[in-house]
């Protein structure tokens, strides 16, 4: 091996001597094949620090070779450097203040828009028409620092090399166009006595002498696309990289670049960059908390690195603790004239008096991001208004764009600084009006919008004080939840203001919503929500139907059966009192479900049938029905099979009767897979798998994801039992993934290691095992302290107790 080998001859060297393709070493690198590419034919001779350390790992390099390959790479930088000074033949003469900045430090985390930028650079080269680029991304995420590196490392690929300009674009006198082209004009070696008076005549000298040159332009910093449009003549084979705040979508760029917020990793390591990796290493954890406090902005955590750098004597927890202060976190944010709310203040100042006032008033929604009907209830205007004001936001990156169309999110930082400059400029009055309309419009259409889903409705009539969102019930369905965050908060609010009623009333509407949807954690919270509402407002009632819901929630949701107990004589005992036998009904509905998780069939087969006894003296026939099926569930645990059958047939015969709607059509889903699983136990796979069928399009159909996995977790039992099993897996590692229940997953998890055994991949099956152990702490009830302890025999444990106390109990599936 030669020792005079450059970066690229090393690379390809090291490469073939490890019997990787490009393709190969990029899947272990993370590294663009191109980029690799580029590196190995001399195209790039100057990669980052971090580059060069995945590529050694990548390669297997022992220290000395690491070594070596580190002091190729370092020796392409220089010779990039030199490549882009003034002076050199066929360059531009990059003076006046047209050379690149030096780049002082390297860049972190920015492997992935290099290597587009160096795409977009070899378009440029080869293409017939002028090629633009726009560099956006929100204050501080490092679009100067992006476009400096990339200049250096792309300078030498156009002939007449790279000129860099600052446009000034936030500062309090943008450059103008007539000194941005003298200084242009000075770099092509024009001299300053040649150089034309009149706008006009430089404008027509610039771009004239632009024909005959191939450069890269970077245009740093511009304020709007007024400002860029006249700098871009350009010839062919040339590049202009554009970097701005504003997203100039009004410029008309051949690509575009989002800069993006930095993930935890690099986040780590640009911060050890600062303070050392001895420091890193010594408080990780701190460490990971100053960098989610930054919230990925590389101006954030170069400020905190260098507090921390400049200060030997703190602790990195210290700086930490001083960042949790929400109200201290952009004070802490500076070092020397570096400061976060310095960088958002100058976008701040250059909105619009009303868009500025929008961009205050979003900080009182809480959820993580925001509708333009939200937004236009907190701000008080009309919704086409405050789209407009929210697009002016996002294209100042003051806002970014959810992965939803009309939905909008805020950074943590920019959510702070647009936080105190509510509390100066708004009055405490206008405040609290904002706050009180938009948690009324937010518990308002989502009262409108549970009621989508009551059984038999096809419509709800509830009159909204503002924007409505809400036409149907799928309108109805993606809006509670996309905005459960902030409806659930406007609910918290309702109650420690004393609105009682407002709060019993969407409690009540959620009932149905919630039996295929959401988590038991909303559900405890909703229900127990309501529940003190009703006893606030003294309504005996409601305070035995919110009880039941509640009982429900804490039983088949969240595993707490004897909380479920205590909840459960509450509801009896306010039925009772109002003497109301369907609200008794029900509560012995639920009581069944409880004893069936507490191990009890017998108890559970005979409050069912007290339950389905009192919907029928209560002449109910939808829900006696209901009640039957629950009963053949209870049944089919008890092992009265036929009787299960029958009981199940009985029930999905009568609902078959009903009027097809989305809730019915959804009740009658639940009905087939309870006599879908009591005939797979009988031994009647193919009419099990025909109603699995028939429920699974019924549930597809009306977008109920949960009841999907119920029944192809059932399918799944129903294929294994037909030794179909690698249909069974299939079908079963499918609903894994949407099962709403831990003791479902838990189910699932043991039928997935048997199938796995049966395959002979007993590493798989072992796998399912421990995996569904873990399950077991998310439980409390005894059927699956049962499973847990045979699972803990088959894994070859000891203690299973101790197990399942270092996974913890949490106390909810979820």
């Amino acid at each position: 091996m030669s020792a005079t080998m450059n970066f690229g001859e090393l690379l390809r060297f090291y490469r073939l001597r490890s019997s990787l393709t490009q393709e190969e070493l990029s899947k272990r690198t993370k590294i663009s094949v191109r980029a690799i590419s580029d590196m190995e034919r001399g195209l790039v001779s100057n990669p980052q620090r971090r580059t060069v350390e995945l590529l050694g790992d990548g390669l297997e390099l022992a220290e000395d070779e690491a070594d070596r390959f580190t002091d190729a790479a370092r020796a392409g930088r220089r010779m990039a450097t030199m490549a882009d000074k003034p002076g050199l033949p066929g360059a531009v003469q990059a003076r006046a203040g047209c050379a690149l900045p030096p780049t002082l430090t390297e860049l972190t985390g920015r492997d992935a828009e290099l290597s587009v930028l160096d795409e977009y650079a070899q378009d440029a080269i080869s293409s017939c028409r002028l090629q633009i680029t726009v560099v956006h991304g929100l204050p501080g995420a490092g679009k100067t620092a992006l476009a400096v590196t990339a200049g250096h490392r792309l300078a030498g690929r156009f002939a007449n090399g790279a000129l860099f300009l600052d446009l000034q674009g936030m500062g309090p006198e943008p450059l103008s166009l007539d000194r941005a082209l003298y200084r242009l004009l000075r770099a092509f070696g024009v001299d300053e006595r040649k150089i034309p008076a009149e706008l006009d005549d430089r404008l027509s000298l610039y771009r004239s002498l632009q024909q005959d040159r191939s450069v890269l332009l970077v245009l740093d910093n511009a304020a709007d696309e007024a400002q860029v449009r006249s700098l871009l003549a350009a010839s062919n084979g040339s590049m202009v990289l554009v970097t701005s705040r504003n997203t100039l979508a009004g410029l008309d760029a051949r690509h575009r670049l989002a800069v993006e917020l930095l993930d935890e990793e690099c986040a780590v390591a640009l911060l050890a960059q600062a303070v050392g990796k001895e420091r890193v290493a010594a408080e990780p954890e701190a460490v990971r908390r100053v960098a989610k406090m930054c919230g990925g902005v590389p101006l954030a955590l170069a400020i905190a690195g260098n507090r921390l750098a400049s200060r030997s004597q703190w602790t990195v927890a210290h700086l930490a603790d001083q960042l949790e202060d929400e109200r201290r976190r952009l004070s802490v944010l500076t070092a020397g004239d570096l400061q976060v709310r310095a960088a958002f203040e100058i976008s701040y100042r250059n909105l619009e008096l009303s868009v500025a006032r929008m961009f205050r008033r979003l900080t009182l929604v809480q959820g993580p991001d925001i509708s333009v009907e939200l937004a236009a209830v907190v701000s008080g205007h009309t919704a086409d208004v405050a789209e407009a004001m929210l697009e002016k936001l996002a294209d100042a990156s003051l806002l970014g764009l959810s992965g939803t169309c009309g939905r909008y999110t805020s950074h943590d930082l920019v959510r702070v600084f647009a936080k105190e400059q509510l509390e100066l400029c708004e009055s405490e009055e206008d405040v609290r009006a904002a706050l009180d309309r938009t948690r009324h419009w937010l518990l308002a259409v989502a009262t409108k919008a549970a009621r989508y889903f009551d059984r038999g409705q096809t419509e709800a009539t509830i009159e909204i004080d503002g924007p409505d969102p809400l036409h149907d019930r799928d309108s109805a369905a993606r809006w509670l939840a996309r905005e459960q965050s902030n409806w659930c908060h406007a609910l918290r609010l309702s109650q420690a203001q004393g609105e009682h009623r407002r709060v019993l009333d969407l409690a009540t509407a959620l009932h149905w919503y919630s039996d295929l949807r959401g988590s038991g954690h909303l559900w405890l919270e909703v229900y127990g929500t309501g529940l003190k509402a009703a006893e606030a407002l003294r309504d005996l009632r409601a305070v035995a139907e919110q009880a039941n819901y509640l009982c429900w929630a804490l039983s088949a949701l969240c595993g707490q059966q004897r909380e479920a107990l205590v909840v459960h004589q509450r509801a009896v005992a306010a039925a009772h009192e109002v003497g109301d036998l369907v609200l008794e009904a029900w509560a012995w509905y639920y009581r069944s479900i409880i004893d069936l998780r507490l191990g009890s069939a017998s108890d559970a087969v005979r409050h069912g049938r007290r339950a389905a006894e009192l919907f029928e003296e209560a002449r109910l026939p939808d829900e006696y029905h209901l009640a039957l099926s629950l009963l053949g569930k209870q049944l089919h645990a008890a092992g009265e099979y036929t009787e299960a059958v029958a009981a199940h047939r009985q029930a999905v015969a009568h609902h078959r009767g009903l009027t097809s709607t989305p809730g019915n059509d959804e009740l009658l889903s639940l009905l087939l897979t309870r006599l879908a699983e009591s005939l797979t136990v009988s031994g009647d796979v193919p009419t099990a798998l025909e109603f699995l069928d028939e429920a699974e399009s019924l549930y597809r159909k009306h977008q109920a994801s949960i009841g999907v996995a119920r029944a192809r977790h059932l399918r799944g039992l129903a294929l294994a039992r037909a030794d179909r099993l690698e249909e069974a897996r299939d079908q079963l590692m499918s609903a894994l993934e949407e099962a709403r229940w831990s003791e479902t997953r838990i189910e699932i998890l043991v039928q997935l290691a048997k199938l796995c055994e049966k395959c002979g991949e007993p590493a798989r099956a072992r796998e399912h095992r421990m995996r569904a152990l873990a399950e077991c702490s998310r439980y409390d009830a005894p059927a699956v302290r049962r499973t847990a302890h045979l699972l803990a025999a088959d894994l070859g444990l000891s203690s299973p107790d101790r197990t399942l106390s270092q996974a913890g109990r949490p106390g909810s599936s979820g």
